[in-house]
């Protein structure tokens, strides 16, 4: 949780002196009422979470409905194999949480799979895992690890940097790039953000993995 701009976060400024002690009780709350919630789930709060999912499921139209027109065929089928993929890993995870099965239809509400047919599995491809030495994001407040790294390695500025999809640009691209290097290839790489953000070339996908490569970031498994 944080309160975006804000003009200490992330400084040598940031301390308590500059912080709005109404908004870290807002946050504190939240963080508790949260934390209570999760530890004290029982069987009867199943319709409760379904129908987070289901108002979930909502939003995510409400964003992606109006860009539906320019997405082909073939990007509209990526787009609902990772919904369906998104929404029974929602329910993997609760249901292991909870300790019970949290039954519901593998299909998420609104989704159209009439006449869809699957798209092909690539394989034979190089996958992609990110390296655990380095934690969090690249980019964060006054700071770009991938910038002083690539410039230092002679790496040119990959594309996807400067990329503008429907439904993002190219810093959240990178963002999630470097998030579903987690053992997937270039194409499944491309496929789950583009569902995310809009499509976007492969090769504008592979060719930023490959300069996080280059960089110690991620690692290549043949």
């Amino acid at each position: 949780m944080n309160d975006w701009p804000d003009r200490y976060i992330h400084t040598n400024f940031d301390t308590p002196a500059n912080i709005d002690t109404t908004k870290l009780k807002r946050a504190a709350f939240i963080g508790g009422a949260s934390g209570y919630l999760l530890a004290h789930l029982s069987k009867e709060d199943e319709a409760s979470l379904k129908w987070a999912m289901v108002i979930g499921e909502w939003v995510f139209d409400a964003a992606s409905k109006p860009h539906d027109s320019e997405l082909s065929g073939e990007e509209r089928n990526n787009l609902v194999d990772r919904r369906i993929q998104y929404g029974l890993g929602i329910d993997n995870s609760l249901s292991a949480f909870a300790g019970w099965p949290l039954s519901r239809l593998a299909y998420p509400t609104g989704v159209d799979i009439s006449g869809r047919k699957k798209n092909a599995p690539t394989t034979g491809a190089d996958v992609f895992h990110r390296k655990g030495e380095l934690k969090g994001p690249l980019a964060v407040f006054g700071y770009d690890y991938f910038a002083v790294k690539a410039k230092a390695a002679g790496v040119a500025m990959p594309k996807l940097l400067g990329y503008e999809g429907l439904r993002g640009a190219g810093e959240e691209y990178a963002y999630e790039v470097l998030n579903f290097a987690d053992g997937r290839n270039a194409q499944e790489i491309r496929d789950a953000v583009s569902a995310e953000y809009g499509p976007v070339p492969v090769e504008m996908v592979l060719e930023y993995i490959q300069a996080l490569e280059k960089i110690g970031v991620v690692e290549r498994v043949k």
